[in-house]
């Protein structure tokens, strides 16, 4: 009986490790990487405008501001977000110099700002540019406002 059960139990481990031999064979094809094609490239920049676009409309509606104000604040909000991509794309000896800088174009990007709108408004252009900015939540308002009409 012993043995029996031995035997069986070599069996399966057997059978256990020679699938897994075949199985890591079957893993070694090469993935091959391609670069991007030029059309690809213009479809990603296109669909990144296309959500920076809805991402900012979507924080404008949070805001208490007028029209005329909001234009402003989306045209300071763009400048802010190419700008922090410019930076982005420059080269820095060190982390800390990229993180200076952008610590630096938060602090003095806005303050233009500071005296047309109100410190509301201020307070929640500042919790956006630090990422804190809930897009999810203002999508449901708007559903449900969709559905009360």
């Amino acid at each position: 009986m012993r043995k029996t059960i031995l035997l069986i139990f070599t069996i399966l481990l057997g059978l256990n490790i020679n699938a897994q031999r075949q199985g890591n064979n079957r893993s070694n094809i090469p993935q091959t990487n391609r670069e991007p094609s030029e059309q690809e490239i213009a479809k990603y920049e296109r669909e990144a405008e296309e959500r920076k676009e809805e991402y900012i409309a979507n924080f404008l509606t949070t805001l208490e501001a007028d029209d005329f104000q909001k234009q402003i604040i989306k045209l300071s909000i763009n400048s802010f977000f190419e700008e922090k991509i410019a930076i982005f794309k420059t080269r820095f000896e060190h982390s800390l110099d990229r993180k200076a800088a952008i610590q630096n174009l938060e602090d003095t990007h806005f303050s233009e700002l500071e005296e047309l709108i109100s410190e509301d408004d201020m307070a929640k252009i500042k919790e956006m540019i630090s990422g804190k900015f809930d897009e999810k939540e203002v999508a449901k308002k708007k559903r449900k406002r969709k559905k009360r009409n």
